[in-house]
């Protein structure tokens, strides 16, 4: 099972944020967190901005939107290119119309569930989704600690994938590190969000490389 890993680019400098996306050209995409300050207290990134970082990018766009609405507002992300555009359930008054929009306009389409959201009401759904992001911390904030009671989700998940044949990407994100990445990975993950992880202490590249080789090691 191949791994990815997709730095957040919220732990980057946002002022050299072009030199900042060069610096992560060996992950497998960028992870970019949009914040509303209304589903999550926290204020980042809207349309134009994603655009721009879309423009520039060395690699696709993950799109992880913390926003209300999503209904309405989760297809213009698609349209502005992004590969794959994740989405909140909490957010969405019918996640299935939403995914198979994202899927029309061109983008893979992935759910998102918070650390006290149940999955088991979207297993049978798979199928509709390309992703499904399990949200090891409570969204809206980088550099908080990894959440382990989130991974019986993910085992669950996992075994839904595999007893249905599907190819549904399993992503974490929040608290992922070299110490975590491989809880995450025995549990079922596959693909990875780091951000403080690859953007603080040494190079992006060679935390890029170690956090992927320890993935590895962990995933069947």
């Amino acid at each position: 099972m191949p791994v990815r890993i997709n730095p957040s680019i919220l732990a980057a400098d946002f002022v050299n944020l072009e030199h900042d996306l060069q610096r992560i050209s060996s992950a497998d995409l960028v992870h970019v967190d949009v914040m509303d300050n209304h589903f999550v207290p926290n204020l980042t990134f809207g349309p134009q901005m994603v655009g721009r970082i879309q423009d520039v990018s060395p690699i696709p766009l993950d799109v992880h939107l913390m926003i209300s609405d999503v209904d309405r507002w989760a297809p213009g992300y698609a349209e502005l290119g992004a590969y794959s555009v994740t989405f909140h359930v909490e957010a969405a008054t019918d996640p299935v119309a939403v995914a198979r929009r994202l899927r029309q306009i061109g983008a893979r389409a992935g759910i998102a569930v918070k650390p006290g959201t149940p999955i088991e009401p979207y297993l049978d759904l798979l199928p509709e989704f390309d992703q499904v992001l399990v949200m090891t911390v409570e969204p809206g904030f980088g550099g908080q600690s990894f959440m382990p009671e989130t991974m019986p989700k993910l085992t669950a998940l996992r075994d839904a994938v595999n007893r249905q044949g599907l190819g549904v990407w399993l992503q974490v994100d929040g608290g992922v590190s070299l110490d975590t990445i491989g809880i995450a990975a025995d549990a079922g993950a596959n693909t990875f969000v780091a951000g403080s992880s690859v953007y603080t202490g040494g190079d992006p590249t060679d935390n890029i490389a170690a956090l992927r080789a320890e993935a590895a090691r962990h995933t069947h």
